[in-house]
């Protein structure tokens, strides 16, 4: 059986803006979607992939897709993943990149003739485009906020030049957001860059919805850890928030109960594992610190690791 790595994760409170859905006349909006019956805010699943691979490049990790700065756009170290498609050819020698390996890649290509270029009556097959690609190692569910969206909008103004003055508003919300993510070591180049992985999570600072007027910090509050052979997460969307603030992750503790999910292949770390009901049911394996768990995560995983 393969080993397979879930996290689920909990980010501090914060205030939300300028994460842009479809405008609305001037108001900026953020995405949305109707989750348990209530409009709720979102976060797509790309906008942390892109989080997680800018981790690795400020961290001195090499990766494929470079984001530059000065010119708000991406450069390529190897931008026809040769190191894939041909690696005893013209990408021999080249970096199989962490991004590639772990986000994937694809590139489609047109076919080499039009199919109306093609003469009719011709016994020749038609040309086929083509794609390449790896499918991504690490998923990542998209972020949902743990409150429903109750329609906060601020109105601002800009001035502009020649004295005009611009009229506009932005939809917040004051929140937490919960996301999942999966990886199976094996499907890996190298199984150790599932620990990167793990580390980019651990210390995720601005995701999508962050502005020059505005910042979100979405590391982990809380977050649950698994290592096992189950192919199945279930620990995906388990946390609550109750009416006065307080996370819970009420489902997590139910599955464990039923052995739907055996407490020694869980590590829970930050506020939650301080709740009497989950740290009952995990012992040692619950750390008050979201970092000390994190540690404590990546010392079983390389030992699992080691043993396959």
């Amino acid at each position: 059986m393969s080993l397979h790595v879930y996290g689920s994760i909990v980010t501090c409170p914060g205030i939300a803006a300028n994460n842009r859905g479809e405008n609305e006349g001037n108001i900026s909006t953020l995405q949305k979607i109707l989750w348990k019956g209530q409009v709720h805010t979102t976060v797509s699943s790309e906008a942390i992939r892109w989080a997680v691979r800018y981790y690795w490049q400020q961290s001195g990790i090499p990766v494929n897709r470079v984001w530059v700065e000065e010119e708000q756009d991406h450069a390529w170290n190897d931008p026809e993943w040769l190191a894939w498609l041909d690696p005893n050819g013209k990408g021999k020698g080249k970096s199989r990149y962490i991004d590639d390996d772990l986000l994937g890649y694809m590139s489609a290509h047109a076919a080499k003739i039009d199919g109306s270029d093609e003469k009719e009556g011709s016994s020749k097959k038609k040309s086929k485009g083509g794609c390449d690609k790896r499918r991504g190692v690490l998923e990542v569910a998209r972020a949902i906020s743990l409150t429903p969206f109750t329609g906060d909008i601020t109105f601002n103004a800009k001035s502009g030049k020649k004295g005009n003055t611009s009229l506009y508003g932005t939809e917040v919300h004051a929140t937490r957001y919960q996301f999942s993510f999966a990886m199976t070591p094996g499907a890996m180049m190298d199984p150790l860059r599932a620990i990167a992985a793990l580390e980019a999570f651990e210390n995720l600072g601005e995701v999508a919805g962050n502005h020059s007027r505005f910042l979100y910090d979405f590391s982990p509050e809380s977050v649950i850890l698994r290592v096992t052979e189950d192919p199945a997460p279930r620990i995906l969307y388990v946390f609550e928030q109750t009416p006065d603030g307080k996370v819970t992750a009420d489902e997590l503790v139910r599955r464990i109960r039923t052995n739907d999910i055996p407490a020694e292949e869980i590590t829970v770390g930050g506020l939650l594992a301080e709740e009497p009901s989950v740290r009952g049911l995990v012992g040692e394996n619950g750390k008050p610190g979201v970092k000390e768990a994190f540690k404590s995560f990546k010392e079983i995983l390389s030992a699992r690791l080691k043993e396959e």
